[in-house]
């Protein structure tokens, strides 16, 4: 994901932020802004998550790093449910 641009980590981090918002039930609690942060650091998560079991991140293009950035921003909505809901 890390070539494609700051516009592409904008555009592809805040779409994968807001379907995993839509999906995990909290698109309510969240405006644009914390739908891109959460798409962009589920990026990060996934891309780290990926690389420890082996995959190679760096040539999967559009739809690989979109996907990527979705199921890291499931996991980091679904961890910041189970620590806020105490």
């Amino acid at each position: 994901m890390l070539g494609l641009g700051i516009i592409g980590w904008i555009v592809i981090g805040g779409l994968a932020g807001w379907i995993a918002s839509k999906f995990m039930g909290t698109d309510a609690q969240q405006g644009i802004v914390l739908n891109i942060v959460v798409g962009v650091v589920g990026g990060l998560i996934g891309g780290f998550l990926l690389r420890l079991f082996g995959v190679d991140v760096s040539g999967g293009g559009l739809i690989f790093s979109f996907l990527t950035c979705l199921g890291g921003a499931v996991i980091l909505l679904f961890l910041y449910g189970k620590l806020t809901r105490r």
